[in-house]
């Protein structure tokens, strides 16, 4: 059996600077992929977020990793960068076989715990360009590559299953409605990709040890544990490892039709395909939030890990 396979196949993860993005690309990587990392903090500058992480070194990870990482400066708003990465994909390649919607880069602004009357307007429609426009404009160049051979994949990542989103508001209405779109996303691409013999899923994950959330509760990857005295249910987070590790075993499994349409998260496709986050551990966030933190639920947090 190959310990590589997605050899020989092409992704593009769009938003791969850092996050969920930059290990989905990581992890395709060591599954074999040739992968085209792309987002606008590059060595030469930084996007409007200013933080260092650069799609440099996602490509570098990936390198790494077992895989071939190609860094590529795209701003995802802007079609004719999106037309042009796609054409040199074609290009270079001849084929596209997962394409990442992953693009976010809208943590800044977001104004929590405020009703629509008070929400910045500006901000809140900068929201939705750079959560949701960006994924359609992503999709409608890219797609024409992708179904060209059966068996391609679309992947939109988002916060939140549908289940659990479809329940509860997301503490600011921009917030909520890019999460929700990216997730209706994910079912419409399917419909749509379905005559083509190609595969779309939403897929979220728990509760992300990013770069910003260690940085938030002044933790590293080596200490995150110290945080769970400030705020106990962090001990049911997950390294962004494990999403890539989700989008990798989905992109790897020749049934993977049968999850067209769906929305998940990485804590079920970890109990469906059998990986772990890196340290092991099978973290279940959802699972946790909605029996234990919201549910009330008696339960030792290792059960859910």
């Amino acid at each position: 059996m190959t310990t590589k396979p997605l050899e020989g196949k092409i992704a593009l993860v769009a938003g791969a600077t850092r996050g969920a993005g930059r290990q989905i690309a990581v992890q395709l990587g060591a599954a074999g992929a040739t992968v085209y990392a792309t987002g606008r903090s590059t060595r030469a500058g930084r996007s409007e977020i200013d933080r260092p992480e650069t799609i440099e070194e996602t490509a570098e990870l990936v390198a790494a990793a077992g895989g071939t990482g190609i860094a590529v400066r795209v701003d995802h708003l802007v079609p004719e960068q999106v037309r042009d990465l796609v054409a040199r994909i074609d290009a270079e390649e001849g084929r596209l076989d997962v394409l990442v919607n992953d693009v976010w880069g809208s943590d800044h602004l977001i104004a929590w715990n405020e009703p629509i009357w008070k929400q910045p307007l500006d901000n809140g429609f900068r929201t939705l360009q750079l959560a949701v426009h960006t994924h359609l404009i992503t999709s409608h160049f890219a797609l024409p590559l992708l179904i060209r051979n059966p068996g391609g994949l679309v992947v939109e990542i988002g916060d939140g299953t549908k289940a659990y989103n479809d329940d509860h508001y997301r503490l600011s209405a921009f917030y909520d409605l890019a999460k929700t779109c990216v997730n209706r996303l994910g079912f419409i691409q399917a419909e749509e990709l379905k005559p083509h013999g190609c595969t779309a899923v939403a897929i979220t994950p728990g509760w992300l040890r990013s770069e910003a959330m260690l940085e938030h509760y002044g933790v590293t990857e080596e200490n995150w544990r110290d945080a769970i005295a400030k705020e106990p249910d962090f001990v049911i987070s997950e390294t962004p490892a494990y999403v890539g590790r989700a989008v990798a075993a989905l992109a790897a499994d020749p049934d993977r039709a049968r999850w067209n349409g769906k929305s998940t998260d990485s804590g079920e496709l970890a109990t469906v395909y059998g990986f772990t986050d890196l340290d092991g551990s099978r973290p279940q966030g959802f699972r946790y939030i909605t029996e234990v933190v919201e549910g009330g639920k008696k339960a030792d947090p290792a059960d859910y890990r």
